[in-house]
């Protein structure tokens, strides 16, 4: 039986409003009695990053894909503090945070995610535009409207990096476009969409091909200048000028200071089954930064995806309950529910839960699959609502 909570019980804090923490706070806050619930996020608005593509083509508006926290965490009783955190000191249950604050936690949740990553690439840093957070949107709009107002064909965008990011966004831009410039996408693999289903993967191949996009694979970027980027391919070192250099190759975990120290497991937290830190039961970690430590042989791991951080953290709500209970949490198991890309305007491809189907379709399904999963299902269901009426 759970027992009334302490007057003076630390909170539980989670670090970072990504799809992971918001799921955690959103599923324990219905639990009573509790302590209190507490998100330190720098951001004021949570963004659904898989639909950031609708807002920047303007085919969704930004209250449907950037909701402000404090209408998410309204009525649940969940304090927003507006900082990032620096450090964790695990020995004494202190987080400190950028705005110089000092607070302690009874159990934590660590979902900070993850950042573009440069590799070191020289120039990248100072002259790559990008696509990761709201903050990247109005940049990019303002190059698109510079190549529209240019004579026809005169100019050329590179992409770097055919993930799913990449992929998306090349179709999205082509589309928008409408012929203003010719489009590069740039992959060092050997093959575009490497961890992608192959039905998805032949629909974006297509998806490109459709739209003239010219793809560079085996082909490493050597350094980017403001009007030009130098690469290395299958025909040797070349340089590309370019009217705009958009960088989606890669990101890292963001992972703030632990003391003591932790030893990563591939560049990433190592946690057990259950989504707690190794030798540190009152500490979860979540998302990008969060790796099983101990997987079978040949076993892949926790895909890089919403719809893992979203199971993540509603099985750290149930983890954070059996903690304060005094039970055994249950390990976590993802349920792959399928891969959704979008490959333009009203153009999609899915794959998962016994439907493989793309075109206008895939996008209505992926779109409204996506915004009845926005935490704060009212919102979402408001927006589908608004979709549908619209159509």
């Amino acid at each position: 039986m759970t027992q009334a909570p302490n007057p003076q019980e630390h909170p539980i804090l989670v670090v970072g409003g990504g799809f992971a923490g918001l799921s955690t706070l959103q599923a324990f806050s219905r639990v009573h009695p509790r302590p209190p619930l507490v998100l330190i996020e720098p951001r004021s608005r949570f963004v659904f990053v898989p639909l950031l593509y609708e807002l920047f083509s303007g085919e969704l508006q930004g209250w449907e894909v950037a909701p402000d926290y404090g209408q998410l965490l309204q009525g649940r009783g969940i304090s927003h503090i507006q900082d990032s955190v620096c450090s964790v000191n695990l020995e004494d249950h202190v987080v400190t945070t950028a705005g110089g604050h000092q607070l302690p936690y009874s159990q934590l949740v660590l979902a900070t995610g993850a950042v573009p990553d440069d590799f070191g690439i020289p120039g990248v840093r100072e002259h790559a535009l990008r696509f990761h957070a709201l903050e990247d949107l109005p940049p990019l709009h303002a190059r698109l409207r510079d190549l529209r107002n240019r004579p026809s064909g005169t100019s050329t965008l590179v992409i770097v990096g055919a993930g799913p990011t990449g992929v998306e966004l090349a179709c999205k831009l082509v589309d928008l476009l409408e012929g203003a410039a010719r489009v590069h996408l740039v992959e060092q693999g050997e093959q575009i969409l490497a961890r992608s289903r192959a039905f998805n993967r032949e629909q974006a191949e297509r998806a490109l091909q459709k739209r003239d996009i010219t793809v560079h694979l085996k082909t490493r970027v050597l350094n980017v200048v403001p009007n030009a980027v130098r690469w290395s391919g299958v025909d040797g070192e070349m340089e590309q000028p370019h009217d705009g250099l958009i960088w989606t190759a890669g990101s890292r975990p963001n992972i703030p200071d632990l003391l003591p120290s932790v030893a990563p497991h591939h560049k990433r937290l190592p946690v057990d089954g259950s989504l707690r830190l190794l030798g540190q039961p009152d500490v979860l970690v979540l998302g990008d930064i969060a790796r099983q430590h101990s997987i079978d042989e040949g076993q892949s791991p926790w895909p890089l995806s919403a719809q893992v951080a979203i199971q993540q953290g509603q099985a750290a709500a149930r983890s954070l309950q059996a903690r304060r209970d005094g039970n055994t949490p249950d390990p976590f198991v993802f349920q792959d529910l399928g891969e959704m890309l979008s490959l333009g305007i009203g153009d999609a491809t899915l794959t998962g839960m016994g439907v493989t189907l793309a075109g206008p379709l895939a996008f209505n399904l992926r779109r409204l699959a996506y915004l009845t999963r926005m935490p704060g299902l009212s919102l979402g269901l408001r927006s589908a609502g608004a979709w549908l009426f619209s159509s």
